[in-house]
């Protein structure tokens, strides 16, 4: 073994260290270790590349002699982690004419030839950047080196330390390139990352008898079930057997060659060789290979690339197999990469035709045609016609349309908009603040400069997860929630210490919160309940009403309505908790915008046009957002709170007598002073009071306050004595601690972002810095005046990683997040638990 400051050959005692070497030094080396055909190999450092790259060359003469006369050398880059890439492989290095003659002997003239063209047109295009074009055709050495002397205006080199050094120098240089780092930068790399290669001498594939080389893994990319795939490519090099056309299959197969009809001995050696791999790296493999005249050398392997579903499939198989542990599983999934899992999604690879980008509001992809209104989407998903919801924006009137539409793609609006949150809870897809969306509502139809105009009916596919829009129908992949899925989620239930509920406003999301294994419901939004049409008329009327004794009629007529939610709600949560959130939009939102909608109003409550634009016109507000919603409705507006506590109370009394007690909760949303709260709890004490006289059932319920002003953050000390809980609702909190409209900062977040003005949207992740400690404050100054007070954060921010770890150490019960997150919060939140509790240990090989 030859170990210098500037190269280390590998060997099983060599030290070879991912931090210093990279991963594919490490990995080779690992094979080595497990007694695998791996051809002699040499690993630069990450040191030692740097210096290359600032023109301080090793002793190359010795490198180049630890392989012997007359080898022919590849070097392949090797970065700390896979995903931050790195420059191509170069094959063939030392190939001179004096190589080109002794192969001519030994293989014959055209495998020498073949060998040597590629070699000098790689070493032209890749090292010295030459153009593309002028190597195109070349089909002898002779013309291509002509090609290559007459651009760099010197002939081609016949040394092979020579050729080695600009190869590790075009490779050095290409890393410390502002491209490359920007790209790695984004998939996580620090901005001093490290370059390692690998220079090994090569198993010539076009050799004699059975030659080539090919790539193999054991398992589907797509489903991570078992499954032979790959290609081999006889007379090839390195992973040509990916792209060639005649490429041969692996195993037999009727529809052609395969490597399996002439070297079954040598398909076995791979399979023992994978078996080996899978149990010692306890990893599922992609082994690039190469037969020379019947030997078989393994240059390299990768961890078998793989999708959402099959990254879940095959860590619960190697766990099932003895291979690595439970916890080592759920670690190993990036929780983000469920999502893949939860919705159907573009396929990967297929053909994108890119009509414009937004921000990536809801993950999914869908395909349906373009309508323009909610009473559109509900006339298309009553003839059975998939359909897409295009709005400048959405509002609670849009809810019916949301429901019947298959994604929805908004001009406005960020990550926590209307369009967003709603879509978020439905499971749609949703790409919102698509920007350069030019949309015209009376003629229905949208536009991107330079790109044809869509008309309503016309096929798009919205990409929620990539935020971008398609023009026609994309192909898709469905999802899979069953098998390895389900296995890792009970794997995540058992390891997690924090709560973990959905936000569902409906039966149908709390049946769909149910299929993902929720600890209850943390967030009821009951207005979500009113825009059925029908109530949507009765709110109306109420709205419209002349006094109190009015507005209770018309809300008497709401009571059966919202008493039969809330007990199919319970029903279902089968005595889980139950968080439900009193009224809180204002009441503009309830009525129309438009001409028409005004005057199907003004006939449908049998009053002039004028009454009803007078009475539109009076409940508008500047700021709507921070004006007469919430708690201050409640108070001055009191019929409505005592309407949804009668419903809560009545509810309770007829699911309970069906099975265990229910203890519903009940959040008071938008407070900022004690004394709201005491007036809101004595009337819905009051209310509690006369439905146990009436029906004679004694029952208890949990009063809390969303906590989603910096005010109430500040006083939570005295809010929580009257307060059994405290959630924080950290989307409107975000919002009035930064002084944003969540709706429409989409249309500079980016630019903020990229300057470094915020680390990432803070509407996208949660604020630790700002948003947080407010947060903080609040559960320290409400559990120092009482300790058993229950503390949760149920903004959109509580689907997010970062944000259950923050509220783990923060001491919260639970976190709160739409129905599809949950998934993702389960598995971060085991991952954290298990990470504290220090369940993994090192394996080495």
């Amino acid at each position: 073994m030859l170990t210098t400051p500037d190269f280390t050959e590998i060997t099983p005692t060599a030290d070879i260290r991912k931090d210093r070497h990279g991963n594919r030094a490490k990995c080779l080396q690992r094979l080595v270790r497990l007694d695998m055909p791996v051809p002699p190999t040499v690993a630069l450092s990450f040191d030692t590349v740097r210096a290359i790259a600032e023109g301080r060359m090793p002793d190359l003469e010795s490198l180049v002699g630890l392989f012997g006369s007359g080898a022919l050398l590849s070097v392949r880059s090797s970065s700390e982690t896979p995903d931050w890439g790195g420059p191509g492989t170069i094959l063939n290095v030392g190939m001179c004419d004096a190589t080109h003659d002794a192969l001519a002997q030994t293989h014959g003239p055209d495998v020498a030839g073949a060998v040597y063209t590629n070699f000098i047109r790689s070493y032209a295009v890749h090292v010295h950047r030459l153009d593309a074009d002028d190597f195109e055709n070349p089909i002898t050495p002779r013309i291509a080196k002509a090609a290559y002397e007459a651009e760099m205006e010197e002939p081609f080199p016949q040394d092979p330390t020579v050729q080695l050094a600009e190869v590790l120098r075009s490779m050095a240089r290409a890393w410390e390139g502002t491209t490359a780092r920007l790209l790695r930068q984004a998939r996580g790399a620090p901005a001093d990352a490290g370059l390692g290669l690998v220079v090994q001498k090569m198993a010539l594939g076009p050799a004699q008898g059975i030659s080539g080389a090919g790539v193999i893994q054991f398992v589907s990319s797509d489903t991570g079930e078992p499954q032979v795939t790959g290609r081999y490519l006889p007379r090839g090099q390195g992973r040509q057997a990916l792209t060639e056309g005649a490429a041969q299959f692996i195993e037999s197969d009727p529809r052609g060659a395969a490597l399996e009809d002439v070297a079954p001995e040598q398909l076995q050696a791979l399979r023992n060789a994978h078996g080996v791999m899978r149990h010692r790296l306890r990893e599922e493999m992609q082994i690039e290979f190469t037969l020379m005249d019947g030997e078989l050398s393994i240059l390299d392997a990768i961890r078998t690339p793989r999708s959402a579903r099959g990254e879940v499939e095959i860590a619960v198989a190697l766990s099932e197999t003895g291979v690595i542990s439970r916890e080592e599983a759920l670690m190993r999934i990036p929780p983000y990469t469920l999502n893949g899992l939860l919705h159907r999604q573009v396929k990967p690879g297929g053909d994108r035709d890119l009509l414009t980008t937004g921000i990536p509001a809801a993950p999914g992809a869908a395909t349906g045609k373009i309508v323009f209104s909610s009473a559109g989407a509900t006339a298309a998903a009553a003839q059975g016609e998939p359909c897409i919801l295009v709005r400048r924006e959405t509002s609670p009137e849009d809810i019916r349309g949301m429901h019947a539409a298959q994604a929805i793609l908004t001009e406005r609006g960020g990550v926590t908009s209307h369009a967003a949150v709603i879509a978020r809870g439905l499971g749609l897809p949703c790409v919102a603040g698509a920007t350069s969306l030019q949309l015209d509502a009376r003629k229905k139809t949208i536009t991107v400069p330079g790109r044809r105009v869509f008309h309503e009916g016309d096929i798009i596919t919205i990409d929620g997860s990539a935020g971008e829009v398609l023009v026609g129908a994309a192909e898709m992949i469905e999802p899979a929630l069953g098998g390895a899925f389900a296995k890792l989620m009970d794997w995540a239930d058992e390891a997690r210490d924090i709560g973990i509920r959905a936000n569902a406003d409906t039966p149908e999301d709390a049946a769909m919160a149910q299929s993902f294994g929720v600890d209850g419901i943390g967030l009821c939004r009951t207005e979500h309940m009113f825009f059925d049409a029908t109530r949507m008329t009765v709110m109306r009327e109420m709205i419209f009403a002349e006094n109190a004794q009015d507005r209770a009629a018309s809300l008497d007529r709401l009571l059966p309505m919202q008493r039969e939610d809330f007990t199919k709600l319970f029903e279902l949560m089968k005595g889980q908790p139950v968080t439900i959130r009193l009224f809180d939009p204002p009441l503009h939102e309830f009525l129309p915008r438009d001409r028409d909608g005004i005057r199907a109003l003004a006939e449908a409550l049998d009053i002039p046009v004028s009454r009803v634009a007078q009475r539109i016109e009076a409940l508008q507000e500047f700021n709507p957002m921070l004006g007469m919603r919430g708690v201050r409705l409640g108070i001055t507006v009191p019929e409505i709170y005592d309407m949804q506590a009668r419903a809560i109370f009545e509810a309770t009394v007829a699911s309970s007598k069906k099975g265990a007690p229910i203890v519903p909760e009940i959040m008071i949303p938008l407070v900022t002073a004690r004394r709201e709260v005491e007036i809101v709890k004595a009337a819905i004490d009051g209310i509690a009071a006369e439905v146990r006289n009436k029906t004679g059932v004694n029952f208890t319920y949990r009063l809390g306050v969303m906590v989603e002003t910096p005010r109430a953050a500040l006083r939570a000390g005295e809010i929580a004595e009257h307060a059994a809980f405290l959630s924080f609702g950290t989307n409107d909190l975000t919002q009035m601690t930064y002084g944003l409209s969540r709706d429409d900062a989409g249309r500079f977040m980016s630019a903020y972002v990229q300057q470094g003005v915020f680390p990432e949207d803070p509407f996208r992740e949660l604020d630790m810095d700002g948003v947080g400690e407010l947060v903080l404050l609040g559960a320290e100054r409400g559990r120092s005046v009482r300790p058993e007070l229950t503390l949760a954060l149920c903004g959109e921010h509580g689907g997010h990683p970062e944000s259950v770890e923050f509220s783990r150490k923060a001491g919260f019960d639970y976190v709160s997040c739409s129905p599809y997150r949950v998934p993702v919060a389960k598995l971060a939140a085991a991952q954290f638990s298990i990470q504290d509790k220090g369940l993994l240990g090192d394996v080495k090989v």
